[in-house]
C-alpha cells in the first residue's frame, strides 16, 4: 500500500494551514517526522486544552498566526516566502457552530479558501496544493448509498454548504489560473475523523472524554446515525499520499475521497459511544433527541478511487480506530506526554 514517502517529503517547504487544529496538529507532527520544513498558518487555538499546545507544535512548524479572512494580512504574512507544497486544512469545522454563525462559517470556509488561492498565485516554486473539504459536501438524499467523487455537491446546513462551495471555488481557481501554470490544485474529502487530542466542542469523542473526566453522562442526539468513521492517521496519511502524487503525476484526479475500507463493520454513533465509554470506564450515554437537527442520519463515502489510483486505503477499521483513540486519551490523562504519544502511534501506524 502506498504511504507518505520520507524521500519525497524530506526538505520540502510545506505551507500547512490550520496547524493549530486537531487534524492540523497531527499533520504537522507527521510532516516534521518526514523531514519537511513546515510553516503553519492559522488562528491561535480557540480552546483549552488544545493538541497544538500539548504536543508543542510550535517547535515543529514555524507559526504564522493569520486570519485567512483578511487578504491583506495573508499577503503580508506570505510575502518573501516560497513553498513547494500547500496543504489547506484551516476551517470552521463544527456543524452546530455553523448553525449558530452561518456568515462566519461562510467567511472562513469559502472566502478563506479563495483568499489563500489568490495569495498562492504568486508562488513561483509551487508544485501542488491540496484543499481539504469534507465528506459532507455531497447532496445527501439519505439513501444510504456511499458517495463517489462524481456525485453532485450540496449541503443543507451551513457547514456542509460552505465546504461544497469551497470545492467550487477551488475548481474555478484551478481552471482559471493554476492549470495554466502547470500546478495541480485539488480537493480531498475525508470521513468523520476521530483520534487522540481532539478537544473540540460538539465532537463525539471529545464530548465523551469530557463527560468521563467530569463523571458525567454523554448525551447523544442521534445514536442511530451512521458515519464513515476514520482514525486521524488514516485520514492524514491519505491527504499526504494524495498531495505527494499530485506533485509527481499531474494526471492525478482533482477530487479524492478518503474513508473506511469497503466491507468494514457499519458503526452507528451509539455503537462508537458504547465502545468509547467502556474503554474509559465512564457512565453509559443517554439519548436526548434533537428534532430541529439538520444533520444527516446516514452518510457514507466510497474511497475506491484512492485505492485504485493511489494504491491507498485506510488501515484501521472503526473499532480499531476507537481503541487507538481511547488509549491515547487514557494515557494522556494519566500524565503521559502528548507529543510522545502521537509519535508512538505514528510509529505503530507506519509499521502496520
Amino acid at each position: 500500500m502506498t504511504r507518505p514517502d520520507p524521500a519525497f517529503w524530506s526538505g520540502k517547504r510545506v505551507l500547512l494551514t490550520g496547524h493549530t487544529g486537531f487534524k492540523g496538529s497531527w499533520a504537522a507532527i507527521w510532516l516534521s517526522r518526514l523531514g519537511a520544513r513546515v510553516t503553519g498558518l492559522a488562528l491561535a487555538p480557540d480552546q483549552t486544552p488544545a493538541l497544538h499546545d500539548l504536543a508543542r507544535v510550535t517547535s515543529l512548524a514555524e507559526p504564522l498566526i493569520v486570519d485567512l479572512r483578511d487578504q491583506a494580512a495573508l499577503d503580508a504574512a506570505l510575502a518573501g516566502r516560497d513553498f513547494d507544497l500547500v496543504l489547506h486544512m484551516a476551517a470552521q469545522p463544527i456543524v452546530r457552530t455553523s448553525i449558530e454563525d452561518p456568515v462566519g462559517t461562510f467567511a472562513a470556509n469559502i472566502m478563506g479558501t479563495a483568499h489563500l488561492l489568490q495569495a498562492l498565485r504568486g508562488q513561483a516554486a509551487l508544485q501542488a496544493c491540496l484543499v481539504i473539504t469534507s465528506d459532507k459536501v455531497y447532496a445527501n438524499a439519505e439513501t444510504g448509498r456511499a458517495f463517489t467523487e462524481a456525485d453532485a455537491l450540496g449541503g443543507k446546513d451551513p457547514y456542509s454548504a460552505s465546504k461544497a462551495a469551497a470545492e467550487i471555488v477551488t475548481q474555478s481557481f484551478a481552471r482559471s489560473y493554476f492549470d495554466r501554470a502547470g500546478v495541480p490544485v485539488a480537493t480531498a474529502r475525508g470521513g468523520n475523523v476521530i483520534g487522540g487530542g481532539d478537544f473540540s466542542r460538539d465532537r463525539l469523542v471529545a464530548d465523551i472524554v469530557r463527560a468521563a473526566q467530569a463523571q458525567g453522562v454523554t448525551v447523544l442526539r442521534h445514536p442511530e446515525s451512521t458515519r464513515p468513521w476514520q482514525h486521524v492517521l488514516d485520514c492524514v496519511a491519505g491527504y499526504l499520499t494524495d498531495l505527494q502524487r499530485l506533485a509527481t503525476d499531474p494526471a492525478t484526479p482533482r477530487a479524492m475521497n478518503f474513508g473506511p475500507r469497503p466491507g468494514g463493520p457499519e458503526v452507528t454513533v451509539g455503537d462508537l459511544a458504547t465502545q468509547a465509554v467502556a474503554a474509559l470506564g465512564a457512565r453509559p450515554w443517554r439519548h436526548e433527541p434533537d428534532p430541529n437537527s439538520l444533520e444527516a442520519r446516514t452518510l457514507g463515502i466510497d474511497a475506491s478511487q484512492a485505492r485504485t489510483l493511489l494504491g491507498f486505503e485506510s488501515r484501521l477499521d472503526a473499532p480499531e480506530a476507537v481503541a487507538w483513540t481511547m488509549d491515547w486519551y487514557r494515557r494522556q490523562g494519566e500524565g503521559e506526554d502528548a507529543l510522545t504519544l502521537c509519535r508512538a502511534q505514528l510509529a505503530r501506524y507506519e509499521s502496520l
